[in-house]
């Protein structure tokens, strides 16, 4: 039995200033990747590295660290100091900002527990989220070392399984935080209209996992058109039996096989998307009379169509370099969607009716 003591309000402040925080990581993570800043710090320290450098030896030593990695070599070569430090920038302030997250929760946590404030479902809960965020760090090196040997960028797998766990740290976050406020929900919904939400979900997971291959692939500048792919609806190359080889999915920077795959299946999932989700919407519009479920169906659907203009949008952007800004825009509104789109799980209980759904 779930705990139904009331949290203290100060709890919900403290739990709502977490989500904010964890959604600045995400979007400042998103512009690392964006403008190629993450290989630029080649040294994983949780303590020392939270001071930079203080003088100019000290940054021509983190420069000298970064010379030698592929990226600079094969991409980067010829940057000078002032252009290292613009991308040094946006790594050390996601790495600051991770520090910043575990102080704030920290210090109102111990506050928090020796006030009696936090029952025992929510410890739980609590220590689930950082477990989460912990293994979401700790891949975060191991996708940033993946990119300090021998690539020049971060390998897109590792990246795409970061994205997906940094999106589950804000995800957690946020049930914990709704079933905090709304402790007895705010409403019932069908066995059916949770197994359709649960595909709408499914399927929005798949599309993210998909966006980051895209990003760590830099797949944008292969195919920077819509509708067509450079007059074409599917790659030449995918239609060559040969491409489809084990190789060519491992090593996919040796041709652009997996480039062209990933970003078919991308457009394509998109036009599922919104169809499943239009779908989804009609039918359960009224399946709640509550105002906040009203007010979350209609979020759902802006931000899905909102989503598939910001796809359309960062794809013709590449045709004059990587689109920092709306890139940065469809990765968040990816994340709102997905979030918009579980809170109905979070607050309802299912009830075993068979009826149809209300249209």
């Amino acid at each position: 039995m779930e705990d139904r003591v009331s949290s203290h309000k100060y709890v919900l402040i403290w739990l709502f200033l977490g989500l904010i925080l964890v959604f600045g990581q995400i979007l400042i993570g998103g512009v690392t990747r964006l403008t190629g800043s993450g290989l630029s710090i080649t040294k994983w320290e949780i303590i020392t590295g939270a001071i930079p450098p203080l003088s100019e030896s000290s940054w021509k030593e983190e420069f000298l660290l970064y010379q030698q990695t592929p990226q600079y070599r094969l991409i980067n070569k010829g940057m000078t100091l002032s252009q290292f430090k613009v991308i040094y920038f946006w790594e050390y302030l996601h790495r600051l900002w991770a520090r910043w997250m575990g102080l704030i929760f920290l210090f109102p946590f111990l506050w928090f527990w020796w006030k009696g404030y936090l029952h025992r479902q929510l410890m739980k809960r609590l220590g689930w989220l950082i477990g989460i965020t912990a293994v979401t760090a700790s891949f975060g090196w191991i996708m940033v070392a993946s990119g300090l040997i021998e690539r020049p960028w971060v390998n897109a797998y590792k990246l795409s399984v970061h994205l997906i766990l940094g999106f589950s740290v804000f995800v957690y976050l946020l049930y914990i935080l709704v079933r905090e406020r709304w402790k007895d929900g705010i409403g019932h919904i069908s066995i059916r209209q949770r197994r359709d939400l649960g595909l709408l979900v499914l399927v929005m997971i798949t599309q993210i996992f998909l966006g980051g291959m895209m990003s760590g692939m830099k797949a944008g500048f292969a195919y920077p058109t819509w509708p067509d792919m450079h007059g074409t609806w599917i790659p030449d190359i995918l239609m060559d039996s040969s491409q489809w080889t084990v190789n060519n999915f491992v090593n996919y920077d040796d041709t652009g096989f997996l480039i062209a795959l990933v970003q078919w299946l991308h457009r394509n999932l998109a036009y599922l998307l919104i169809i499943i989700g239009l779908s989804y919407y009609f039918r359960y519009r009224h399946a709640v009379e509550n105002q906040v479920y009203n007010v979350f169906h209609t979020l759902l659907i802006i931000l899905l169509i909102s989503q598939i203009c910001l796809g359309i949008l960062t794809i013709l952007g590449f045709q004059k370099g990587i689109p920092i800004v709306t890139g940065s825009m469809h990765q968040m509104c990816a994340l709102l969607l997905l979030s918009v789109s579980l809170v109905p799980l979070f607050w309802t209980e299912s009830k075993p009716i068979s009826a149809n759904p209300v249209s």
